[in-house]
């Protein structure tokens, strides 16, 4: 949790074993977390697959080393879920960004959504 005790989440540029993203989101005192090839939706309505993988202690909130780093930190907000879709916002170090992950049933995608203007402001 941030210091106004919402949940965080840390964006992992990861290197090995071949270059990706990791997601990973504050819940239930563990970082829900996802493998995402080629990084985060840029444009409203682009999709990027995301690959589930074992939820992370919450040390990797700032954890780095010599194949990981930080690419982005901040904390989360869910507006919705559903057991096949969980829509939430990403307010990071460079603004906001809302998102979905939905469930295909082998894997997740991830979506930028096109509502960009409604997500709630940092404060």
């Amino acid at each position: 949790m941030d210091a106004r005790g919402r949940p965080a989440f840390v964006l992992h540029d990861h290197r090995k074993p071949r270059p990706h993203f990791d997601l990973r989101l504050e819940e239930d005192g563990v970082l829900r977390s996802w493998a995402v090839p080629r990084g985060l939706p840029g444009a409203p309505g682009q999709n990027r697959l995301a690959i589930a993988v074992p939820d992370h202690d919450l040390d990797h909130l700032d954890y780095e080393d010599q194949n990981k780093s930080i690419a982005d930190t901040g904390w989360w907000e869910e507006h919705d879920r559903t057991p096949r879709r969980f829509i939430f916002t990403l307010h990071g170090r460079r603004g906001h960004v809302r998102y979905v992950l939905i469930d295909t049933g082998t894997d997740w995608l991830l979506r930028r959504t096109n509502d960009q203007d409604e997500a709630t402001p940092e404060s």
